[in-house]
């Protein structure tokens, strides 16, 4: 099976299993979803929805988490890691966009608390079994009065993974969801996911906002470690502007509603469970990519013959982040020699004697030497939603792939004029 999208999917993520056409968080049996106004985000698509709930319907999920390692950090980020560093299930998840609830005092951790226990009131749940979100503007308390008012108004159901995908975008240009479907020793399972991220994406942990779910049992242990392996190929690989945000986390739910024997180490669905969760943050993680501020087309690096994995991605990492590489990618300006820096920058093992390049089809330099390429057919290659580069270390086996957006002017006017 292929995804339906035209970039592939990560050699890792290659699975047999079923998209499924407008699937997304609340695909996966046990959990609903929906989504209010509150009018703490005045930009944005219609309809403008700015808090939501996820929550599993019938009692506590087994949960996972991981979450930016800025020293800056919102109130949410730090009651989520209280909270799943205590205990391993949790019944939801209440999110807001506008505002970052971040450098906001004892105030805004009163908000977050209160945030929190609202949201689990309504499901016959206490303060600490409810993960919180927040991200937006930084520095602004929450207006709690209009944030009470939309969270009592919000129905919540198995049709409400769209309103909850969109109550938490902030200047994301649409709502981001996938969901897939897997079967393995007889038993089916569902992974489904939503993402949001258009701006200060540069992922030291997780995402901006990446949430998926499961209806498969598995045991915390199983999840945690599958979840921080997923991320690290996937939402850690995005960049847009090389910011990293202070709200950002990657949150993993399951519900166990498609019964059976709880999926650990050894299992006979454990690979493939664990190679569609990572499809489905693999997906999101690239629509977050493509819809960066102001970007007309997905940047996508694959790094090969390097050394570790570890280096591998390093390398990607930084061609795709690079200022330079993503301008030349909006001029379609086939300057090659910009792919070899940010590679030498990286950190990882390289041997520029036989180092190599290529920008979609072509081959630019090959193995130190530079080719005889038409530079018009190479800048022509460039030109597509989706600009393709690889660049060969020469020193290894190892392999990994980055995705990223071009920067173009738009960016510099959103983000000039963003609270004002």
């Amino acid at each position: 099976m292929s995804p339906s999208d035209p970039v592939s999917l990560p050699a890792s993520t290659w699975i047999d299993g079923d998209w499924i056409e407008g699937g997304g968080i609340t695909t996966p049996a046990g959990f609903v979803a929906g989504g209010a106004y509150a009018g703490i985000k005045t930009y944005g698509p219609e309809p403008r929805l700015d808090v939501g709930l996820l929550a599993s319907e019938s009692g506590p999920c087994v949960a996972a988490g991981v979450f930016t390692r800025n020293a800056v950090v919102g109130h949410p980020v730090t009651h989520n890691k209280r909270i799943l560093a205590a205990r391993s299930d949790v019944r939801g998840v209440v999110c807001n966009s506008g505002n970052a609830n971040t450098v906001t005092g004892a105030q805004g951790a009163d908000d977050c608390q209160r945030m929190a226990s609202l949201a689990g009131a309504r499901f016959g749940a206490s303060a600490d079994e409810m993960l919180v979100g927040s991200t937006g503007v930084i520095g602004r308390m929450l207006p709690m009065d209009r944030v009470e008012a939309a969270l009592e108004t919000i129905e919540v159901s198995r049709e409400g993974g769209t309103d909850f995908a969109r109550a938490i975008m902030t200047t994301d240009t649409h709502d981001k969801q996938c969901a897939l479907r897997v079967t393995a020793a007889g038993r089916t399972y569902h992974v489904g996911g939503c993402a949001k991220g258009s701006g200060m994406i540069h992922p030291d942990m997780a995402t901006m906002y990446g949430f998926v779910t499961t209806d498969a049992p598995v045991t915390p242990e199983w999840l945690k470690a599958t979840w921080k392996a997923a991320v690290d190929r996937s939402f850690n690989m995005v960049d847009v502007d090389m910011d990293t945000s202070t709200s950002d986390m990657g949150i993993v739910l399951a519900s166990g509603a498609a019964g059976g024997d709880p999926v650990t180490d050894g299992h006979p669905a454990a690979s493939l469970l664990a190679a569609a969760i990572e499809a489905v943050a693999t997906r999101l993680a690239k629509a977050i990519a493509r819809d960066g501020e102001g970007a007309t087309c997905l940047i996508e690096v694959t790094a090969t013959g390097a050394a570790t994995e570890a280096d591998a991605r390093i390398a990607a990492r930084t061609v795709t982040s690079s200022p330079l590489m993503k301008t030349a990618v909006t001029g379609r300006d086939p300057n090659w020699g910009r792919v070899m820096m940010a590679a030498g920058r990286s950190g990882a093992a390289l041997d520029q004697d036989r180092a190599s390049v290529w920008i979609g089809s072509h081959c630019v330099l090959d193995r130190g030497q530079p080719t005889s390429v038409d530079l018009k057919a190479v800048s022509a290659a460039m030109a597509g939603e989706v600009v393709s580069i690889r660049v060969d270390l020469g020193v290894g086996e190892a392999q990994a792939t980055a995705w990223g957006c071009n920067l173009t002017h738009a960016y510099v006017d959103i983000n000039a004029d963003y609270t004002t």
